[in-house]
């Protein structure tokens, strides 16, 4: 009997002990769903609402590049897009079949097409085609029975109205790389298809030109499938962008150069505004930002003309006769010519046994510097040279932006060369040579100049001796200009010596004279071999540009400015192997310049 009371008492035990553990597992169990349910609310509820919403970022448009007169010189266009969702076609191949019976498909897009298609999930579109035409589209949706899976998608792409004529300028934009990612911690970097500023203007306020992105909330299903818009934040468009340049000039430049090859700057010769700026030939931007294939972009590389080379900054060139002008004023400033100074021209002079020639055979007779630049006489300049030696040219030269970088702003602007003679001791540990000093005297030699110095060095003296720089900014107020302390006296000699060259009876421009409404142009012209003549072709006779493959003829060169009375707008010109620089390069910068004075509304009659 005590023994069923102890079992007994042992089981009640037991049974308690049981009773309590349950009700201490219930409060852990409580305590644990209060802790996650209520103290960490808000951490699963984010968590939660990270498997159920898609945030995704919103693109802003990007924003507008403006010419000084509100003209677009690179805008965002209508791009409509064929996307094939896989799921939603029986048979992806069999779909594709159909649409290229529509709309022809290159191997390479095709390729690209099945990639996209294996590495996203089916319910993704996937990019076929895009920058499709309304009629492009009216024929897919008219053959859409055919096209299960199929759908047209519209967004935004980069658009340049003057194409290849502001390529140079502007540049364009493209996908983003791998070294762009690394580069910048932008998270619009990593959407999908977003492009960037490679070139140019585009390249240089990319920032400005990119905006803010906005945000897009979605609710999708476990398997990343979108069910709804929750919420939609739009981002900060681009801000606009407006340039000195004028879309007019611009367009009336490159057209002038026809089939040939080189670049030409004009700009405001006291507020340094730019108002033409082109490279020829260019690349049309909307089939880079479009993307090319490597065919075609190789082709674009191993071009000989060098579409894809700014050779207003980067393209580097013997200036010729138009460095004249630097060599009569630093030896009329360091006093090693005067006014009066007279050389004789028989057509060549020797320096030890070595002939250096006139580019006129009979010569020029006697000339003053006036003289000497209004018929670019080379006997004269190689006797002035002499005279004032390379150290007073280079510092004169660089004095007037030669040698030196100018810095717009634009990428791979090279600074040419000045040389002298510590130069070439440092470049070749020899000293100068006095007949290099001959050869500088005419700007050939190691001479290196670029377009756009040799538009800053003529702004220069045709505003007398003002420091301007150029800029592709538009500007409300002329700036203030350092001045270069040159004797006026001796500019206004040059500048006659530039009036004789267009103006007067045997001037190397004369060709290209204009008078509009009493306003005259300024001007010098140069011709720089890129090929030695020989002796023995100087005795039996030099062979002509014209006979010469393309590569072999002579660069031409033109400077000038106008009015000439009240000086606005400086030009340069160069045509690479353009034979001529009173031929080829004058014509061009002339009717530039006359363009400029008749779009110019505040031009008026010199009285």
């Amino acid at each position: 009997m005590n023994r069923d009371n102890d079992k007994g008492k042992m089981l009640i035990g037991r049974s308690l002990i049981l009773a309590a553990g349950q009700v201490l597992l219930l409060f852990v169990i409580i305590a644990r769903l209060y802790y996650l349910q209520v103290y960490q609310a808000d951490k699963y509820k984010t968590l939660s609402d990270e498997n159920r919403i898609s945030t995704r970022l919103l693109v802003p448009p990007r924003g507008v590049i403006y010419d000084r007169h509100g003209e677009m010189l690179a805008t965002n266009r209508q791009n409509f897009q064929a996307m094939i969702v896989a799921e939603q076609t029986p048979n992806v191949q069999e779909t594709l079949d159909a649409f290229k019976k529509i709309m022809p498909l290159s191997e390479a897009e095709e390729e690209q097409i099945k990639k996209d298609l294996k590495k996203n999930r089916s319910f993704v579109p996937i990019k076929i085609k895009d920058n499709l035409s309304w009629e492009e589209v009216a024929r897919i949706q008219l053959n859409a029975p055919d096209l299960p899976g199929i759908i047209i998608d519209e967004g935004l792409t980069r658009y340049y109205p003057y194409g290849e004529k502001t390529a140079h300028v502007i540049g364009y934009v493209s996908s983003v790389s791998e070294q762009d990612i690394r580069r910048e911690s932008d998270p619009l970097l990593e959407v999908p298809g977003f492009k960037i500023g490679k070139a140019g203007i585009e390249k240089l306020y990319e920032k400005k030109l990119r905006g803010k992105s906005g945000n897009l909330k979605l609710e999708v299903n476990a398997f990343g499938r979108v069910m709804k818009e929750i919420e939609r934040v739009d981002g900060i468009p681009g801000e606009k962008v407006e340039l000195s340049l004028d879309a007019r000039l611009q367009s009336k430049a490159y057209d002038l150069f026809g089939e040939e090859t080189g670049a030409a700057v004009l700009l405001d010769v006291y507020s340094g505004e730019i108002l033409a700026f082109v490279s020829t030939p260019a690349y049309d931007p909307n089939l880079l930002t479009q993307g090319v294939s490597s065919k075609e972009w190789i082709e674009l590389n191993k071009n000989e003309h060098k579409p894809l080379m700014n050779k207003v900054l980067s393209g580097q060139y013997s200036p010729g006769s138009t460095f004249k002008m630097v060599v009569a004023l630093a030896a009329l400033e360091s006093g090693a010519i005067s006014p009066q100074t007279r050389s004789f021209c028989a057509g060549r002079m020797f320096l030890g046994n070595h002939a250096f020639h006139c580019w006129k055979r009979p010569g020029h007779g006697y000339l003053d510097v006036v003289q000497g630049l209004q018929h670019s006489c080379d006997i004269f300049f190689y006797e002035t040279a002499q005279k004032v030696g390379i150290n007073k040219i280079a510092e004169m030269a660089r004095r007037f932006g030669l040698g030196q970088k100018v810095n717009i702003g634009l990428e791979n602007e090279k600074a040419g060369l000045i040389p002298d003679s510590d130069w070439k001791r440092r470049r070749f540990g020899e000293p100068w040579q006095l007949g290099e000093t001959l050869i500088s005297g005419i700007g050939q030699g190691y001479i290196l100049t670029t377009p756009i110095q040799l538009a800053t060095m003529t702004a220069r003296i045709a505003n007398g001796g003002y420091r301007v720089k150029p800029t592709l900014v538009k500007t409300t107020e002329k700036p203030e200009l350092e001045k270069m302390n040159i004797s006026a006296a001796n500019l206004a000699l040059v500048r006659e010596g530039m009036f004789n060259v267009v103006n007067a009876p045997g001037g190397t421009a004369r060709g290209s004279y204009f008078d509009f409404h009493g306003m005259k142009m300024a001007g010098k012209t140069g011709t720089t071999q890129v090929r030695r003549i020989t002796m023995k072709e100087r005795q039996t006779g030099i062979v002509r540009q014209e006979d010469l493959p393309w590569k072999y003829r002579n660069h031409a060169v033109f400077v000038g400015y106008a009015p000439y009375d009240n000086p606005r707008y400086a030009v340069a010109v160069l045509v690479e192997h353009g034979r001529s620089g009173s031929a080829v390069a004058a014509p061009i910068g002339s009717k530039l310049l006359l363009e400029a004075l008749k779009l110019d509304a505040t031009a008026k009659p010199v009285e």
